[in-house]
């Protein structure tokens, strides 16, 4: 009972301590658990939730940054480019990938079978028609031609021959000394050795001709490409590869493609006598590398794609083209005079239709729809809707709406244009017979808007 006794009478401070040791109590004692277990959870807690309110705190939030960064302030003058809008010709034209296409790729082949002896082209030599290629031997053609003259000459004795019989049996068929029979037969002897002698001839010429295959000319005027077989070889007509290939290249044509959509116009411009130009331009579409015109275009349009082959010829006398080339093609088919032109970087889309930004003399902005016409690129014609010598913007357009206030940028060349309301205000004030000075005011204000940021 005193030991029972004594383990009760232990304060809390000495079982903590009893607790924190490294013995465990036994089985049998009856210890209540530590307060501070139970509260080491929630001290966690609150150590977490403190770092969490720390880190959004001391970090910036999206929501602090002012919404309007990077644009103007509300009611300023918005930095935009302008451009007069000028009064010129815009081509029309239609821009298509195209091919440059020999006029003539010829392989040369041999006619006939033989060693060939000599080759007298250099590889990539410019040759002209009837300039000499190769030759093959001709000796054995030399013989047999030797052979069908020797035979001409045999039959043409015999021929001969049987002619003077004949003319002997008429006399003798006058004279009824011999049959009509035999005479009649002597004359279709004549008539053979005739066919024998003209078959001969064909064999000599034959023979002839042959002698002028072994030697191998130019077909055309062009440039010969690689050598396919050196000179030894025996060389026959069955040959796929042929001895080389001679392309020509001056003239040299381009062959495009056209949407049929744009067939009428061009065939009523073809129908009025007119000569379509053609520029090839590099595959970048800046650089122009010949201009040619449009010779011709084929008989029906594909059905697969809707669209007709066309062919342009080029004089290449400097070889820029090359056969099988890609370049981009520019066909002018007609020229829109004295229109509206403006820079495509002032065009604007959306909910009005297309429409630009129009600089009004008070410096603000409004929004002009207008009929876009034909383009190159850079530039584009409008049909309707702007008058020469106003002023456009191109450059600051996505920062703009109806009746905002602009200011040119510094250095923008449209600022001639702006400053002209001033140039006309000094112009009054020093009117012909007034020697007054402009006013400064005047002056100030024509610049204001100009230079105010």
């Amino acid at each position: 009972m005193d030991d029972q006794r004594s383990d009760l009478l232990v304060p809390p401070e000495r079982v903590r301590v009893d607790d924190d040791g490294a013995s465990p109590h036994p089985p049998g004692d009856v210890v209540s658990r530590p307060r501070r277990s139970r509260l080491r959870p929630f001290l966690w807690l609150l150590l977490l939730v403190a770092i969490v309110g720390a880190a959004f705190w001391y970090f910036p939030r999206p929501g602090t940054q002012p919404k309007n960064a990077g644009r103007p302030a509300s009611g300023a003058p918005v930095p935009v480019g302008v451009e007069p809008v000028e009064k010129g010709d815009m081509p029309v034209t239609l821009g298509q990938l195209g091919t440059v296409t020999p006029l003539a790729v010829v392989t040369v082949r041999t006619q006939i079978s033989g060693y060939l002896m000599e080759v007298g082209f250099r590889e990539g030599q410019m040759v002209k028609r009837g300039d000499f290629l190769a030759q093959i031997d001709p000796r054995p053609y030399e013989v047999a031609l030797a052979q069908a003259e020797a035979q001409l000459a045999r039959d043409q004795a015999l021929l001969k021959n049987a002619q003077l019989d004949l003319r002997r049996y008429d006399t003798l068929v006058a004279q009824n000394s011999i049959a009509k029979q035999t005479r009649d037969t002597q004359e279709s002897l004549v008539g053979q050795y005739q066919a024998t002698v003209k078959s001969d001839q064909a064999q000599i010429d034959a023979q002839k001709l042959n002698l002028t295959y072994c030697r191998i000319v130019s077909p055309v005027t062009g440039r010969v490409g690689l050598r396919q077989v050196d000179a030894g070889n025996y060389v026959q007509t069955s040959d796929a590869n042929g001895i080389v290939v001679v392309t020509q290249l001056q003239p040299i044509s381009v062959i495009f493609t056209m949407a049929e959509d744009n067939l009428p116009k061009v065939m009523e411009r073809l129908h009025q006598g007119a000569t379509l130009a053609v520029t090839a331009y590099d595959r970048t579409g800046t650089t122009e590398i010949a201009k040619g015109k449009l010779y011709t275009f084929d008989n029906q349009i594909d059905t697969t794609t809707g669209t007709l082959r066309l062919r342009a010829i080029f004089d290449n006398n400097e070889g820029t083209l090359f056969p099988n080339q890609f370049v981009n093609v520019k066909l002018l088919v007609d020229t829109l005079h004295n229109a509206e032109i403006v820079p495509v970087s002032s065009v604007q889309r959306g909910a009005p239709g297309t429409f630009v930004y129009v600089v009004k003399p008070d410096q603000t902005v409004a929004v002009q729809k207008v009929k876009l016409g034909p383009g190159d690129g850079q530039r584009v014609a409008v049909l309707a809707g702007l008058e020469p010598g106003e002023r456009v913007v191109t450059d600051g357009a996505d920062r703009l709406r109806d009746g905002a206030k602009i200011t040119i940028a510094p250095g923008d060349r449209s600022n001639a244009a702006a400053s002209q309301p001033a140039s006309k205000q000094a112009g009054q004030a020093n009117a012909p017979g007034d020697q007054r000075p402009a006013r400064p005011s005047d002056q100030q204000g024509g610049g204001h808007g100009r230079n105010t940021q």
